[in-house]
């Protein structure tokens, strides 16, 4: 990262801001030279207020009985304090909070916050178990920054994000850092710097609401910067709070810094205790890496996802020479479906809840049989075709009168839910949010023949090589590589075959277009959604593409509505079976 040459007006401002922005805390109790603090950290609640299944209208359950939400956590955090003493602890979260259920979604769209004024749940839930910081996540973006804006005007507790930074001036655009002073005993206070950092792929992801905004900088540089500012400012513990898992990976290409850099942030800058990280949805309970340049253990932990776990961090400092050390770390994740919920917490989003209930549950079609997306990861199903069907139409009505009318409109979707359910009968606003959970927006681009085999050869990626005559199970068969099923994407429009006994990038035979071969030079239009248009996933030639549809129709309202206007969802209308997994022609299932 190239530092800004303003660096002096940025610490004039950041410092004061960061400073500003934590209170002291209460006395703590007396520990002779040794001292215990208590970190506490969630991550990626997604919009997860209490434990409750928005989609299945259920409290929430899944295959391992994990339980989800903040009334939960604040359970668990209420105990901790309550045992390891509140002006010894903390709480902080590491980013992706209002976006994720419907609840979020109906503050950000149906009644959104910005037009009515009321606190978002999620501010309103985490002001009330009382955070002492929270980073920016990338999905914090996805509704667009006036609605972040807002949202961060109802926190309370600072909301940082020190790498992104204003487009124009190099700036910080949000608080970098916070610094906690902790009362402990006899000695003078505990100074605890927090440093946030997000994810650089906001830069694809949210590109329609940063782009000439926001820039988003190497987590690495940036803590290389801010680091050595909390330490000057006399911290004598300094985390990071990171939106970024820690394999070192990123999910998309070019030039944009590593998406997850975690554990790297923790290996090459000095003077960093501990990173508290999010984005990946691990449970992390406690991880150490070695510092490249000072020998030094630095501790990671994640607490998976939705607030099914807790976070905490135990730091043991001793009084030597006239400053706090730290002599030892440790970390661990709690479980939070060993607690029951915290009332405080139910009743205070209450009525938010039951409105987002009453408006997931609104009928909108009837269904002629039912249609399940549990093997659509590995075969064509109707219900991922009604997506396709949709997209479709609603683009090729676009394109009436523009050059591209007479071209082919083909239609890209992934396999988001493995247990969505249009159940025969009425199907509800909640079933479809249920098949399609991300809140993306429909474009299109023009794609030739050979650009369209290149990226259905990178989708195809996301099976495991079979050989001919081996076993298949479809639970070991897909994920090649830990490729997500959101990174798995099929095409309607044409016919195809996918050879999983062939390598990857020779997978890819038959491909056809009303019955003909197609051509290298064939010209095409590809509905597809915001997040691939963009670079999501790294797929091949479609971020480059020219585009020509883009006017921010929301694809899962748009499914809705075409639901709505039918009255019927019948698969003999728009379900094609057009793609297959084969090995050397003969079909798999």
């Amino acid at each position: 990262m190239r530092i800004h040459r303003a660096a002096a007006a940025i610490l004039a401002v950041t410092v004061a801001a960061g400073l500003a922005a934590a209170a002291p805390a209460a006395a703590g109790t007396p520990g002779g030279d040794d001292v215990r603090i208590t970190v506490m950290e969630t991550s990626d609640l997604h919009g997860n207020g209490v434990n409750w299944d928005y989609f299945r209208n259920a409290e929430y359950d899944d295959t391992a009985h994990n339980d989800v939400g903040l009334a939960k956590v604040s359970t668990l955090v209420n105990q901790i304090r309550a045992d390891r003493g509140r002006s010894n602890t903390m709480l902080v979260d590491s980013g992706d909070t209002i976006q994720g259920t419907p609840l979020d979604y109906y503050y950000a769209k149906v009644e959104p916050i910005t037009e009515t004024g009321e606190t978002h749940p999620m501010a309103k839930a985490m002001n009330a178990i009382g955070y002492d910081a929270v980073t920016l996540g990338n999905h914090e973006f996805n509704y667009g920054l006036p609605l972040l804006a807002k949202w961060i005007g109802q926190m309370r507790a600072p909301v940082l994000g020190a790498n992104a930074v204003d487009a124009r001036t190099g700036l910080p655009a949000y608080l970098p850092f916070v610094m906690k002073t902790m009362k402990v005993g006899k000695h003078r206070p505990v100074k605890v710097g927090v440093l946030g950092l997000t994810n650089p792929g906001i830069a694809i992801w949210d590109k329609a609401n940063v782009e000439g905004k926001l820039r988003f900088t190497d987590l690495v540089e940036s803590a290389r910067f801010w680091v050595p500012v909390l330490r000057m400012l006399g911290a004598d513990v300094v985390m990071v709070t990171a939106h970024a898992g820690d394999n070192g990976m990123s999910s998309y290409q070019g030039d944009l810094p590593v998406e997850n850099a975690s554990a790297m942030v923790a290996e090459e800058v000095p003077g960093i205790d501990a990173v508290l990280f999010g984005h990946a949805h691990n449970d992390v309970p406690e991880r150490f890496v070695t510092n490249k340049q000072t020998g030094k253990q630095v501790l990671l932990t994640e607490p998976s996802k939705w607030g099914s776990r807790l976070s905490v961090v135990d730091f043991s400092l001793s009084w030597s020479h006239g400053r706090w050390s730290v002599a030892d770390k440790s970390s661990t994740t709690l479980n939070t479906n060993t607690v029951p919920e915290d009332p405080k917490i139910t009743s205070l989003l209450r009525a938010q809840h039951d409105k987002t209930v009453a408006y997931v549950n609104q009928p909108v079609a009837q269904s002629t049989e039912e249609l399940s997306a549990a093997t659509s990861r590995y075969e064509d199903t109707a219900i991922l075709d009604y997506i396709q069907q949709v997209q479709t139409e609603t683009v090729d009505a676009a394109l009436e009168g523009t050059p591209q009318a007479g071209l082919p409109v083909l239609s890209v979707a992934a396999p988001f839910s493995r247990t969505a359910v249009f159940p025969a009968g009425e199907v509800s606003i909640r079933d479809i949010a249920g098949l399609y959970i991300y809140d993306n927006t429909l474009e299109a681009v023009t794609m030739t023949g050979a650009q369209i085999k290149d990226y259905l050869e990178y989708s195809a990626k996301y099976f495991n090589q079979t050989p001919v005559g081996a076993p298949v199970d479809p639970e070991t068969l897909t994920n090649a590589g830990g490729e997500p099923d959101y990174n798995y994407d099929v095409l309607s429009g044409v016919t195809y075959d996918i050879d999983i006994s062939k390598p990857v990038g020779s997978r890819i035979v038959n491909l056809s277009y009303d019955g003909a071969a197609v051509t290298p030079d064939q010209q095409f239009v590809v509905a597809v959604n915001n997040y691939r248009r963009s670079g999501g996933g790294g797929f091949p030639h479609v971020s480059e593409a020219p585009v020509v549809y883009q006017e921010q129709v929301e694809i899962r309202q748009a499914l809705i509505d075409h639901a709505a206007a039918a009255g019927t969802i019948d698969p003999a209308t728009f379900f094609v079976d057009n793609w297959r997994l084969t090995r050397e022609g003969v079909p798999v299932f």
